[in-house]
């Protein structure tokens, strides 16, 4: 790794950061754009090599390395956002905000397909917008790190990344800022954007698993944003309780200075 004589670590400049912040949220949102999710795929190959530029190994710019307890936190956030799904279908069925009804889900012969294809689509949506709205955040804002500040910050550009969705009004942000609210704090709370994926993978998983075994409906359009909202905030309690802070491990070093 390359440090400064001083020994500071050597920070990638705002050039760089822009071009890299550019070309992640126009990846991310082509997709949406041309109407082809698939194309969702490419965006860890962008992130990988937008982490190169700045002069990271792998994903370590984005917080995404192999600490010690990272399997652990995301293990954690998938089992919690899970669990909070699974009480709002139940509590929100019995509120008749949703409809819920179970159906078994395909023959078990032809399972193994839409269940690896659910759980691994739902990981790379999930892992793509953290990168873009978490680890690009607080990569390219140092100074919040360590900072409440940042959780607000990073859940108000959740909310803006979220283009195609803006129309909906009022009740759409609100609940995508309470969720971009539990999503940050995992990553403020424990140093590693791991524990922000688990969080945000769990929630798209369980959305998915929801639908490949049974079919989930709105049953109160005006209150399932909030709900959802509610889940979320929720979700931010318990994360706040249960992951430890823990300071930024020193694999997250740049392995060298940028342009070098």
């Amino acid at each position: 790794m390359h440090l400064t004589s001083n020994g500071a670590i050597p920070r990638p400049t705002a050039a760089r950061l822009l071009l890299v912040a550019v070309v992640l949220f126009f990846f991310y949102q082509l997709p949406h754009g041309v109407g082809n999710d698939n194309l969702i795929l490419m965006v860890p190959l962008v992130a990988w090599w937008g982490s190169r530029m700045l002069g990271f190994h792998g994903l370590r710019a984005w917080y995404l390395d192999a600490r010690q307890g990272w399997l652990r936190l995301l293990g954690l956030g998938v089992v919690l956002s899970c669990a909070a799904k699974a009480l709002a279908l139940v509590i929100g069925s019995g509120a008749d905000v949703y409809t819920v009804a179970w159906t078994g889900g395909p023959p078990l012969a032809a399972l193994a397909g839409p269940l690896a294809l659910t759980v691994f689509g739902t990981f790379v949506a999930s892992i793509s917008e953290d990168i873009l709205t978490r680890g690009l955040v607080l990569r390219a804002f140092p100074r919040l790190d360590g900072r409440w500040l940042f959780i607000v910050v990073s859940s108000a550009l959740y909310v803006l990344n979220h283009i195609y969705r803006l129309q909906k009004g009022p009740s759409e942000w609100i609940m995508l800022f309470c969720m971009g609210l539990a999503y940050a704090a995992a990553l403020y709370r424990s140093g590693t954007l791991w524990a922000a994926v688990g969080l945000h993978w769990g929630w798209n998983l369980a959305n998915g698993l929801a639908d490949l075994f049974g079919q989930v409906d709105v049953a109160n359009a005006t209150a399932a944003p909030y709900w959802t909202a509610g889940a979320h905030l929720v979700m931010l309690a318990v994360t706040l309780l249960v992951m430890r802070p823990n300071s930024l491990p020193a694999a997250a070093v740049p392995s060298r200075a940028p342009g070098a």
